[in-house]
């Protein structure tokens, strides 16, 4: 029966738990913007990564390459998109 349990998946909606807590504690603790801002980065960086790894189970596929491939393409995408959508902005083009 052990074997069934999906202790992974409930570590890791713990570990999820924690980190939206400490994300949520920036409002109400009143940081400087410098802290609440790399807090809130690393909390969304590491939030990204627990899903993907837990949640979406990008390591238990065989075709590991091809996954890690495809979220290195999509990464470049969101990248230039919100890059080139600032540099539009701010020089107006």
């Amino acid at each position: 029966m052990s074997a069934l349990f999906p202790k992974h998946q409930v570590v890791g909606f713990i570990q999820s738990l924690v980190l939206t807590a400490i994300a949520l504690s920036v409002y109400f603790l009143k940081l400087p913007f410098q802290t609440s801002f790399i807090i809130l980065l690393v909390t969304a960086l590491l939030q990204g990564g627990l899903q993907l790894i837990v949640f979406m189970h990008v390591r238990e596929s065989e075709d590991k390459g091809v996954l890690y491939m495809n979220l290195g393409y999509a990464l470049f995408v969101a990248l230039v998109t919100i890059f080139g959508s600032i540099w539009a902005m701010v020089w107006g083009y």
